[in-house]
């Protein structure tokens, strides 16, 4: 997986002054008063560059709102009139590109539900071949990273060159204490796939609550992400969708002068220090993958005995006692549980998948 995409820097073509690229707005437009106080109370906090408005709301159900449509687009652009802040929205269809560019919608974004269909989105691509204006794609409602590329590609084809990523979680069948997963590792991957891509981060989605917005926006940052989508409503517990997760302009307020904005690279010194670090993780890494070697040999050879001996692959009381004996010594070695269960899982799903192979390959 290795895209080639022409990408134009943020900075390029959004001067944040040095620090997070930061959309706001409410979840949904809801009414003309609503949009204008909201960004209004938004403009006054100083580090917004962007106005967010849902405009379509495509709903899981039927019969829930889904959006004022087409009236809410004037009540952006007067939010803009008003406070000077560039507006985005969500197009899901071809007709929905038509009207934001009819009412001078300075940024689109693709929602998770559209990104999962590559007809839908490839339909979009075509409705803006030609036109030069920023695109935002979330991820996919799945954790899938080559579908979420396959979206920006879509669009970087068609020679939209001004393209943001945005990190939003996916779903996961696991409890969390999440409406969407984080799943870090996904986005990482991507900043290293599609290097020079933006990505932003939607700690609204990824938490569904307010309590946890400032400890996902401050990992964001920490993770080198380039700016934040937060949903912001002038009267959060009255709002007709997604209540629990918006905050006030004044808790947003709050919540980015709080944030702390970390140096991406330190002096001679630290830079030093990082490296004599690094070597030795590298070291270590090296022996961990001899160790999984050497792990993996011996799975081998219990395979062939088991083979010969027509015992059965999976032994569950065998792999219990595993789980409770290792995640006992690692949780008390100081490592994550749940790291360690993923760890282990992992582990052994591949021990399986070496043995299965050498029971298929009998006698060859």
């Amino acid at each position: 997986m290795n895209p080639k995409l022409k990408i134009l820097p943020l900075k390029d073509w959004i001067d944040t002054g040095g620090m997070p690229f930061v959309i706001s707005g409410p979840c949904s437009a809801e009414t003309e008063e609503q949009m204008l106080k909201t960004a209004m109370q938004l403009k006054e906090i100083g580090k917004v560059h962007v106005l967010r408005a849902g405009i379509w709301k495509p709903r899981t159900r039927p019969n829930d709102f889904e959006g004022v449509g087409e009236k809410g687009l004037e009540w952006l652009k007067k939010a803009k009139k008003s406070t000077g802040l560039l507006t985005s929205v969500e197009v899901a269809d071809a007709n929905h590109v038509e009207l934001a560019l009819k009412h001078n919608v300075d940024i689109l974004w693709v929602g998770a539900r559209t990104v999962v269909n590559p007809f839908s989105v490839q339909a979009i691509a075509e409705a803006l071949t030609g036109v030069d204006v920023p695109v935002m794609i979330k991820n996919p409602l799945n954790p899938d990273l080559k579908l979420w590329l396959g979206a920006i590609e879509r669009l970087n084809t068609i020679g939209i060159n001004k393209l943001i990523a945005v990190h939003r979680g996916f779903h996961y069948f696991e409890k969390s204490p999440f409406r969407n997963a984080p799943m870090w590792e996904i986005p990482i991957e991507l900043k290293r796939v599609a290097q020079g891509l933006p990505i932003i981060v939607d700690p609204s989605h990824i938490c569904g609550n307010r309590e946890l917005l400032e400890s996902i926006s401050q990992k964001a940052l920490d993770l080198e992400m380039d700016g934040l989508m937060i949903e912001s409503h002038h009267d959060p517990d009255a709002a007709l969708t997604d209540s629990a997760q918006q905050i006030s302009p004044h808790e947003l307020k709050e919540l980015l002068e709080n944030l702390i904005i970390r140096n991406r690279k330190g002096n001679i010194d630290f830079q030093h220090k990082l490296e004599g670090l690094r070597t030795e993780i590298d070291k270590l890494d090296g022996e961990l993958l001899q160790i999984l070697s050497k792990r993996m040999e011996i799975i081998d050879e219990i395979g062939e005995y088991k083979r010969n001996n027509d015992i059965t692959i999976l032994q569950m009381k065998r792999w219990a006692g595993i789980i409770k004996d290792r995640l006992a010594i690692g949780t008390h070695m100081g490592l994550d549980k749940f790291f360690l269960q993923k760890l282990l899982h992992l582990i052994h799903k591949e021990s399986i998948n070496r043995q299965e192979d050498i029971f298929l390959n009998e006698g060859n």
